[in-house]
């Protein structure tokens, strides 16, 4: 990839310490960040998981959002401080566990823009997304759905009814190494193809064994002839995320000669 390494951006991991089920202290972040900055990462949106259902209880929501700001500017200030080059801001990822959620309070976006990252519960897909993400949209929100190839039920329909909806599609670095079963890996890989993935992100949740991923995907990708659309997936497009601006358009792959046969070798080479 040709773009300054400096610049790229994650939209989509946990990192506010002992908020959720991503980094536990302090210490943690700080081990996240710098794992993250040796993958090339600068800008950096982290987002606790928050359920949809605490918006139609506002003292509730806003008892649970404060101790998640205390938190996060904690954990801010030592990143300033031990990363001074590293810009460090803050979203959820809203389960949406309820189908008409109140999204307005800025602390649900991501760097308080117009996008909310969100999810669906247990990655099951309960009926009528299309139509939640539809009304998100109506309501003035841009609704990012994060790891679309995780959810069981998912197909490409399903998929492009998100787009359809006005729905971005933020897919997870690991899914193309397997994280996340073979099933995921083939979804993932059919949505790059379309060109209908509007950004990568690692969902890294700071400690255990799980790693950013960004470079080793990177490298997949670039395998099957997708290194000219990387820069839009890794760098512009999350970046237009933080300056509340519309992702660009990814073009699709075009499939070469032997395509598949090198998708094979790829994802599934002899022996694994």
């Amino acid at each position: 990839m040709h773009s300054d390494p400096t610049s790229f951006a994650d939209i989509h991991n946990h990192l506010v310490p002992g908020v959720d089920d991503g980094a536990r202290t302090v210490e943690d972040t700080l081990a996240s960040v710098e794992q993250m900055t040796r993958e090339g990462i600068r800008k950096i949106i982290t987002t606790p998981h928050v359920e949809a259902s605490l918006t139609r209880n506002w003292p509730l929501l806003n008892k649970h959002l404060d101790a998640v700001s205390e938190a996060f500017h904690r954990a801010a200030e030592a990143v300033a401080g031990s990363f001074p080059e590293v810009e460090f801001r803050r979203g959820h990822e809203v389960m949406l566990d309820v189908p008409d959620p109140d999204l307005s309070d800025p602390r649900l976006r991501l760097a308080e823009s117009s996008f909310v990252l969100v999810e669906w519960p247990r990655h099951y897909l309960p009926p009528g997304t299309g139509m939640v993400l539809e009304r998100l949209v109506d309501s003035g929100v841009r609704p990012v759905v994060a790891h679309p190839e995780r959810y069981v039920g998912i197909n490409l329909d399903v998929a492009w009814s998100w787009r359809e909806a006005g729905a971005l599609l933020q897919v997870n670095y690991g899914a193309f190494l397997g994280r996340y079963g073979a099933s995921a890996q083939r979804l993932a890989l059919r949505l790059l193809r379309r060109g209908w993935v509007d950004v990568l992100a690692s969902d890294f949740h700071g400690r255990g064994n799980q790693g950013v991923d960004q470079k080793e995907a990177w490298r997949r990708i670039t395998e099957i002839g997708g290194e000219e659309i990387l820069p839009y997936l890794c760098l512009t497009n999350p970046r237009r995320i933080l300056r509340d601006e519309l992702p660009l358009a990814v073009p699709p792959l075009v499939p070469e000669r032997g395509f598949w046969s090198r998708v094979k070798e790829v994802f599934h080479p002899e022996g694994e």
